[in-house]
């Protein structure tokens, strides 16, 4: 609108990128960019193929890569040992398998579209396995013995899924114009993985049951603006909103966080810790109560006694694992119609298996922010030398470093050696005993650059941004748990500079084996968004325990983890399907736990003696067709499908046939699923197609097999059903391709001729 001719000005809305306007007089044309017109920051655009591929990269077992050698479990015939990739003979043919080695030296050759079967040894601790024999029987006798134990956890998992639907809890409203005007607000663009989550997090918003979702995002990857958002929709609908945070100083930080985001809108956020004055605590605490106050932010002084709420309609725990089991026994109290949300970097195993089985939901932020860079992680003996180098190469670029040492008693020694060491720098000593406004200080001016290195315990170990400091040299560092390293490494690299994290430890002779097996995968795991591998490497090393009580679980050690998880999962679809099938809707029972379309079978074994493989004058590497292998087998949708073709053509070139006919396979056994089946033959020019084999599967009343029935009677000439020994199959004649294969069984749900 015109203000100064009172007329309404015309223009045209463009969707392109633009980094900014510009006027041509010649064309009498003015281009403006959003940004300039609504005076906001120009957004960084990081949206590439490359990253919206990401989002579905992350894989137990793509994080799992084996190597000839390692211990694996197959599902069918237990515990072996990997042997890398072996060309056979199959009628013929040429086939690509995986070598699998058992006792005795016994091997079998697993068809690499049954590579789903095969999965990394992951038990309780670093012994060695016991190696199974084939055809004993052995392995299906473990397996029955821990189903029985494992049907027990998933009857409990069941109850507390169903207890939480049943609670009743505040539906908030949909998104109103300022929550949309908080999110255009962001700086960045948001990463794909970071809108995903938020989606998720505000659709369990606007339900009526109480939210319990977990946000597992790497150490700078934006979960505080995921939180930002959720708390800023509460407290639109006149909600409060709780923070609990692990550390003072990462209170504080969230306070000005919060208040520097949200200063333009009618938000009112305090914060309580012990750096308060208890006049200003007491103050705000008669705020919170009279429901003045809409964010609170707070250590666990906010589950004092005295803390009271008016209307409190979302909690949000950062770093869950780092409370005690007071704590968390409190913040049930909380929970029961409150909406839950907790984020973390590394979450502690049981919380992690939790989310993997939906007991809770899981929002995974795997893709990083743009220019970041992975940080540079070395382990080392303490070394004088080393220590003043790096010191000296980070003060030289103008930046800071961190100095961690978790010994109060001694932090001053170590202070008064790098002042000896590194004459013209000047440290600042930090730690949780000193008083509240002094370590307030201590924090804010080294935030703003005053001091070069900050010698610190690991009260910085949380949520700390500071971007300029980008070297952190972490003393004993076998004395520190897996996250904790994890956690304090992400202090630096939170901008777009090369960031350097220096381990120093006793010689490894000296130290026990989880020391070392913890200090090894800090050191592998250095790239971006490597928490979750983290979190997973901890359960490999922890061990999984079992879910819902204190003990270990001796089954996990002997079948391995990703077993266990199968199995858990099978159990708990059985058991929906019986049992426990009043308590879902007819909606529910169609999506699993982990929100995955349900198939009525959970496998099909594909057998075939077409040839199969990427040639080798395709893709010459072993390892890389290993990896092609894997990324293809645990491939779910069309989508990423045609989106691994695109790379494969990008990569190598035209696909070959056999290449072709193995993508094709994927599709096959994805509609041969859909199609009620477990098993499919194809050899000789026949398929032969096996049904669900449990005769009381819900499968055969369902409308899927009336399909199948409605495609049999009219296809009676090109196929036949039969019944041998209570099997029930579906033969087809004249299949000679992998072409005609899918075109047969895409027909079936269509119950068309075909």
């Amino acid at each position: 609108f015109d203000a100064q001719q009172g007329s309404e000005t015309e223009f045209e809305q463009l969707d392109t990128l633009l980094h900014s306007g510009f006027v041509d007089t010649d064309l009498q044309l003015s281009l403006y960019t959003d940004h300039q017109l609504f005076g906001r920051y120009h957004k960084f655009n990081i949206r590439s193929e490359k990253i919206k591929l990401g989002k579905n990269a992350l894989t137990i077992k793509e994080i799992n890569n084996l190597q000839p050698g390692d211990y694996v479990v197959h599902d069918d015939h237990g515990i072996g040992r990997f042997g890398g990739l072996q060309r056979i003979d199959v009628s013929g043919t040429t086939q690509e398998t995986v070598r699998l080695v058992f006792k005795d030296n016994d091997i079998i050759y697993v068809s690499i579209h049954s590579l789903h079967k095969v999965s990394k040894y992951k038990g309780k601790d670093g012994d060695p396995p016991r190696i199974n024999k084939l055809g004993t029987g052995a392995w299906q006798k473990l397996k029955q013995k821990a189903r029985g134990k494992i049907k027990d956890i998933a009857k409990d998992l069941i109850k507390l899924y169903a207890e939480r639907r049943t609670q009743k809890g505040f539906a908030f409203s949909e998104d109103t114009y300022l929550q949309q005007a908080l999110e255009a607000s962001f700086i960045y663009e948001d990463t794909p993985d970071q809108v995903t989550s938020t989606e998720a997090v505000k659709a369990d918003m606007e339900k009526d049951r109480p939210m319990d979702r977990l946000v597992c995002g790497d150490v700078g990857f934006g979960k505080t603006e995921i939180a930002m958002r959720a708390a800023f929709k509460a407290v639109t609908d006149s909600k409060q909103v709780a923070i609990l945070v692990p550390t003072t100083i990462l209170a504080l930080q969230h306070f000005k966080t919060f208040s520097k985001r949200l200063h333009e809108f009618p938000v009112t956020v305090e914060y309580i810790s012990r750096m308060r004055k208890p006049k200003e605590v007491k103050e705000t605490l008669k705020n919170l109560a009279e429901g003045k106050t809409d964010i609170i932010i707070g250590t666990h002084r906010l589950i004092g006694k005295d803390v009271a709420f008016k209307n409190l309609g979302l909690l949000i725990i950062d770093e869950e694992q780092k409370f005690g089991v007071a704590v968390k026994e409190k913040l049930k109290q909380f929970r029961v119609d409150v909406d839950t949300l907790t984020l973390t970097a590394t979450p502690i195993p049981r919380t992690l298996q939790f989310s993997l089985m939906g007991a809770r939901d899981l929002s995974v932020i795997n893709t990083p922010p743009p220019n970041r860079y992975p940080i540079a992680t070395e382990l080392h003996e303490f070394n004088e030398s080393i220590i003043k180098e790096a010191i000296d190469y980070e003060i030289e670029r103008n930046g800071q470093a961190f100095i961690i040492h978790n010994r109060v008693q001694s932090i001053n020694d170590m202070e008064a050696m790098i002042n000896r060491i590194c004459p013209n720098v000047s440290t600042v000593v930090a730690h949780g005993q000193m008083e509240g406004k002094k370590l307030e200080q201590t924090m804010s001016d080294f935030i703003n650059e005053k001091y070069g290195v900050l010698i610190a315990t690991t009260i910085i170990e949380s949520g700390l941004d500071i971007p300029n400091a980008n070297t952190i040299i972490i003393n004993n560092a076998q004395n520190f748990g897996l996250s904790e390293l994890h956690q304090l490494r992400g202090r630096v690299g939170r901008s777009n500079k090369k960031a350097f994290c220096y381990l120093l430890a006793p010689p490894q002779h000296t130290l026990k084996p989880d020391a070392r097996r913890r200090l090894k995968a800090i050191e592998d795991f250095s790239e971006l968004g490597s928490g979750f591998n983290i979190s997973l490497q901890d359960l490999d090393i922890r061990g999984a325990g079992n879910l819902l009580g204190g003990e270990q679980s001796g089954f996990i050690t002997d079948i391995g983890f990703e077993t266990y998880h199968r199995i858990l999962n099978e159990a708990m679809l059985e058991l929906r399907q019986t049992e426990f099938k009043d308590v879902f809707t007819e909606d529910e029972e169609m999506v699993t736990f982990k929100g995955e379309k349900l198939h009525f079978v959970v496998d099909c074994q594909i057998d075939t003696d077409l040839e199969l493989l990427f040639p080798d004058d395709y893709v010459e590497s072993i390892s890389e067709r290993m990896k092609l292998y894997r990324e293809l087998d645990n491939i779910q949708s069309e989508e990423e499908l045609l989106a691994f073709e695109k790379r494969v053509i990008d990569r190598f070139g035209k696909i070959p046939q056999q290449a072709k006919d193995l993508m094709n396979v994927v599709r096959i056994r994805r509609e041969a699923m859909n199609n009620g089946m477990e098993r499919l033959i194809l050899k000789a020019d026949q398929m032969v197609c096996y049904f669900v084999a449990n005769k009381e599967s819900k499968f055969y009343a369902s409308p899927e097999f009336g399909r199948v029935l409605l495609y049999v009677q009219h296809n009676a000439t090109k196929c036949n059903m039969k019944q041998n020994n209570e099997k029930l199959s579906l033969v087809f004649k004249r299949v000679a391709n992998i072409n005609k294969a899918l075109q047969l069984v895409n027909n079936i749900q269509g119950h068309g001729k075909g």
